[in-house]
C-alpha cells in the first residue's frame, strides 16, 4: 500500500537522520549535524505525506460473495490467499477453531497495536482457550454470514459519531448511516481446489462514510497495515496447520 510505504520509509529516514545528528557520517555525505537534521526533517515530511494521502473508493460490479452483500463499497482493503491440502469442510472447521496462540506473531503484533496496555478479552487481547472467531464475535464483531463450508463473514463498527447508541445488527452494514461511521468487514472463503484440496482467501474491507472519518481512519490504517497483513498471512497458515492435522486439540 503506497500510503504505508510512504509512512514507514519516512520513519526509517527520520530515525537515520536523528542518528546522523548525534554522529554525522562523512562517507554518507552527511558531515554536519545540521545536515542530519535535514535528513530527519525530510523523513518526517515523507511520513506526514503518507498519512494524509487521499484515498480512492471502490465498488463491486457484481455480487459474487456474501462479503459483496455486506461491503459493496470500500476505501481500504487487504486480500490474502493460501492453498491447503485438505477438503473444504475440514478447512472451514479449522477457520472456526483456530486460536490466537496458533497464529505466529499474533500476540506480539496485537500487544504493539494496543500499546502494551492490558485490555478486556477481545481480538487484541485473545486468550488461549477460545477460537479467535469466537473471541471476536463476543467482543464487538458480529457474525454476518456463516455459509458452511463456503464463506464466513464478520463485521464491526470501527468508528461512530459521538453519542451514537444502538445494537449492532447485520442491517447496520446494509443501510445508509449518518455521516461519521467506519465499518470493517472480513471474510474467509473456501473453494475446492482438486480432490481433497482447498483454495482459501481472506479479505478485509473498510468503508468510511464521511470525508473526516475517512481521513482519520486513513492515518490509522497506514500505520497498522504492515502488521495487519502479517497477521492475516499467519492466520491462514494456522488454518492450514490445523486443517492438515485434524487430530489437533
Amino acid at each position: 500500500m503506497i500510503g504505508s510505504a510512504f509512512v514507514y520509509s519516512g520513519l526509517i529516514l527520520a530515525v537515520a537522520g536523528v542518528v546522523l545528528v548525534v554522529k554525522p557520517i562523512r562517507r554518507l555525505r552527511v558531515s554536519t549535524r545540521s545536515r542530519g537534521l535535514v535528513v530527519a526533517g525530510a523523513g518526517f515530511l515523507l511520513a506526514g505525506v503518507g498519512l494524509v494521502l487521499p484515498v480512492s473508493e471502490s465498488r463491486v460490479t457484481r455480487v459474487e460473495t456474501r462479503l459483496d452483500e455486506f461491503a459493496p463499497t470500500w476505501q481500504f482493503r487487504e486480500f490474502h490467499t493460501i492453498r491447503v491440502a485438505a477438503p473444504p469442510s475440514r478447512v472451514f472447521e479449522a477457520i472456526k477453531r483456530v486460536r490466537a496462540d496458533e497464529i505466529r506473531l499474533f500476540r506480539t503484533l496485537t500487544w504493539i497495536r494496543r500499546g502494551g496496555q492490558p485490555l478486556p478479552p477481545s481480538i487484541l487481547n485473545a486468550g488461549e482457550r477460545e477460537s479467535l472467531i469466537d473471541v471476536a464475535t463476543q467482543s464487538g464483531f458480529m457474525r454476518l454470514a456463516d455459509d458452511v463450508p463456503r464463506e464466513l463473514v464478520i463485521g464491526t463498527v470501527v468508528m461512530a459519531p459521538p453519542g451514537t447508541h444502538g445494537t449492532l445488527t447485520p442491517q447496520v452494514f446494509q443501510k445508509v448511516l449518518t455521516p461519521g461511521f467506519v465499518l470493517a468487514t472480513m471474510n474467509f472463503v473456501v473453494a475446492a481446489d482438486g480432490p481433497g484440496r482447498s483454495f482459501v482467501s481472506t479479505e478485509t474491507r473498510v468503508f468510511a462514510n464521511s470525508p473526516s472519518a475517512r481521513r482519520r481512519f486513513a492515518a490509522y490504517w497506514r500505520v497498522i497495515y504492515p502488521g495487519s497483513a502479517i497477521i492475516r498471512r499467519m492466520w491462514l497458515r494456522a488454518i492450514e496447520r490445523r486443517a492438515t492435522n485434524p487430530n489437533r486439540s
